[in-house]
């Protein structure tokens, strides 16, 4: 990934339609921080959901702050896949791009917590 490729960091033209049909299918932990990410509702910043990078889809991104949030499903626990998003996660920070990551859980239970722990993050950015 480069910045000379823009907020997309040069995704190939299939992921973005393939971002269109996650959009269309968020799972209830993504609904739920959307509908308090969406608009500017948090500190003025704007996100964007299912967002194209490089070689992978996000979940949510803010390019004023370069911050990407992962909420993770039950998978992500899983060997493999966390040594991936380890990856990934490296991948995004040579860029200067940080990731947040939340679970399903921590999301739908403890919204609020989330949420202040974004805030402080993107304010302290």
């Amino acid at each position: 990934m480069s910045e000379e490729y823009g907020m997309h960091y040069g995704a190939e033209p299939h992921l973005f339609q393939f971002a269109r049909e996650l959009r269309k299918n968020m799972t209830r932990a993504e609904r739920i921080l959307w509908e308090h990410l969406k608009g500017k509702q948090l500190a003025n910043l704007k996100f964007r959901r299912q967002h194209p990078m490089g070689g992978y889809i996000v979940d949510f991104y803010c390019h004023a702050k370069k911050l990407v949030i992962e909420v993770d499903g039950k998978y992500h626990e899983d060997e493999v896949q966390n040594q991936k998003d380890t990856f990934r996660d490296s991948e995004m920070e040579r860029f200067n791009i940080k990731v947040l990551r939340f679970t399903n859980e921590e999301v739908i239970a403890e919204t609020t917590r989330v949420l202040k722990e974004i805030k402080r993050f993107v304010n302290e950015r």
